[in-house]
């Protein structure tokens, strides 16, 4: 994929950035030769490769799930900033 290829304005958008005309032409260069070297390795023959999600073996790495004593409730609201009627007091996120 050429730079021209790439809508500067919309990745600008997705990623909630203002840019301005100069950064979007750089941006759009940098783009572009990032999107170069991804097809030079969609060239590279990777069919005796078995895919992975990791590149390091890993197991488990989790704690084991045991019941543990909670924190108290009064400890719990200690350093809360606002509380009312044992429960935490927190700002409204959804409009």
């Amino acid at each position: 994929m050429a730079s021209a290829d790439i809508d500067i304005k919309y990745v600008a958008h997705l990623a909630r950035l203002q840019l301005t005309p100069d950064e979007e032409k750089k941006l759009g260069a940098q783009l572009g030769n990032i999107l170069g070297y991804i097809e030079k390795l969609n060239e590279l023959d990777v069919s005796d490769v078995e895919p992975t999600a990791h590149a390091v073996p890993m197991v488990n790495v989790t704690r084991p799930d045991e019941i543990r004593p909670s924190l108290p409730h009064d400890d719990a609201l200690r350093n809360a900033p606002a509380q009312a009627n044992g429960l935490f007091i927190v700002p409204k996120i959804v409009e």
